[in-house]
């Protein structure tokens, strides 16, 4: 068909990719990079391993894809820490973001972590680029508060690493998380209780 490569995606297109990224989300979250397969990609979207590869080179460029969607997702709560707000209420708002985000977004928490751990090799350039700019900005935000006496004074950096590992560990450890609390429908809440509580005796002045 002449000019095919420049037409808009169809619906079914546009499906079956949607299928995939779902999909594949699933497994590397389960498995990670290396113990994910095409084939495991194929069988969790009910589609035939050449169909995977019609949409996509292979498992390296579906990996990368999924990272590059996510990172503004997993940006966005500290894009949104506003330095005009009230100064704790800022920062538990961020905490309970991260916590709602662990609860709501678990696969990608634990693609994000997996990448991490393997050295952030296809998230390099976002962490350089995206991440250490906004994290910068966010802590002398942080820093700022805390030499007006708004907030008590702590290293801002070492404080938001804090929030990253408290609140990603519901996502994160989720298995062994459901193990020690046998399910507790108020695990949430109750998280959200202790948090606020936590970080509020630190940051207290």
């Amino acid at each position: 068909m002449p000019d095919g490569a420049d037409k808009k995606p169809s619906r079914i297109q546009q499906r079956n990719r949607r299928l995939i990224l779902d999909a594949a989300l699933d497994v590397f979250s389960k498995h990670g990079y290396r113990g994910a397969t095409l084939d495991q990609i194929a069988v969790a979207a009910g589609l035939s391993k050449p169909n995977i590869l019609y949409y996509f080179d292979g498992k390296e460029e579906i990996h990368v894809t999924l990272l590059n969607q996510l990172m503004e997702t997993w940006l966005d709560p500290l894009v949104t820490l506003d330095p005009d707000g009230d100064p704790l209420q800022e920062i538990l708002g961020y905490v309970q973001r991260k916590l709602d985000m662990a609860r709501d977004l678990p696969r990608e928490s634990r693609l994000f972590a997996g990448e991490i751990l393997q050295g952030a090799p296809r998230m390099a350039p976002h962490l350089v680029a995206d991440l250490q700019p906004l994290f910068d900005e966010k802590c002398a935000v942080i820093g700022a508060w805390m030499d007006k006496g708004a907030l008590a004074t702590v290293d801002p950096r070492h404080l938001i690493f804090s929030i990253w590992a408290t609140t990603q560990h519901y996502a994160d450890f989720d298995a062994q998380v459901q193990v020690l609390l046998r399910d507790d429908p108020e695990c949430h809440g109750g998280a959200a209780k202790y948090l606020a509580t936590m970080f509020t005796k630190l940051l207290s002045p």
